[in-house]
């Protein structure tokens, strides 16, 4: 499917921040996003509640939004406009996933603010302080610069690219330095329990 004039439309209006433009924009994609985050789920074998669907349409439509929409004014036009979003939610949610599977498999259980009682979420809260507290001791103990990716990757939030730009680093070193980091954290927290 080629990229249409409505489509280009659609752009145009977001770009000039015309009224309702975005809810129109949101409306005419929302079904596209949270296909492509469900099947992504699926294909990766990560249950999702509805709460995780909501989470990562939220995060990709923040990064739709962000910077004055660049990611908008980035599409060429070469393709459908769906398929350009359906790439971008793809990517979005796998990152979304993996850091939930990860969450998962260090035992850190994630719940709806619905399904949290005010002793829970003081309780959560509290865990969540010693685990920041277990995070940036582990962190202490790595190399300042392996130490320097681990944070701004998974405190910070910051992509591949940020990373590089931000640390002088090359891109491509940046998944291997990570995965040595979290080895190397792995067997500090297996040696420390």
């Amino acid at each position: 499917m080629a990229f249409t004039e409505a489509d280009r439309q659609r752009i145009a209006n977001c770009l000039a921040r015309t009224p309702g433009a975005w809810e129109e924009f949101v409306d005419r994609y929302l079904g596209l996003l949270v296909h492509v985050i469900q099947h992504t789920a699926h294909a990766h074998s990560v249950n999702v509640s509805q709460a995780d669907v909501e989470d990562l349409c939220s995060e990709i439509f923040v990064t739709l939004l962000s910077n004055n929409f660049a990611v908008l004014r980035h599409f060429k036009g070469n393709a459908a406009l769906g398929t350009y979003l359906a790439v971008i939610a793809r990517r979005i949610a796998v990152h979304g996933l993996a850091q939930r599977r990860k969450a998962q498999a260090m035992g850190h259980v994630t719940a709806t603010p619905s399904a949290l009682d005010s002793v829970g979420a003081t309780s959560t809260a509290t865990q969540r302080m010693e685990d920041l507290e277990d995070v940036r001791h582990l962190l202490n103990q790595l190399p300042a610069s392996e130490a320097a990716v681990v944070k701004a990757y998974h405190l910070d939030g910051k992509s591949y690219r940020e990373i590089s730009q931000s640390l002088n680093i090359p891109e491509n070193s940046i998944g291997p330095t990570l995965t040595r980091a979290r080895e190397r954290m792995r067997q500090m927290r297996t040696a420390t329990t």
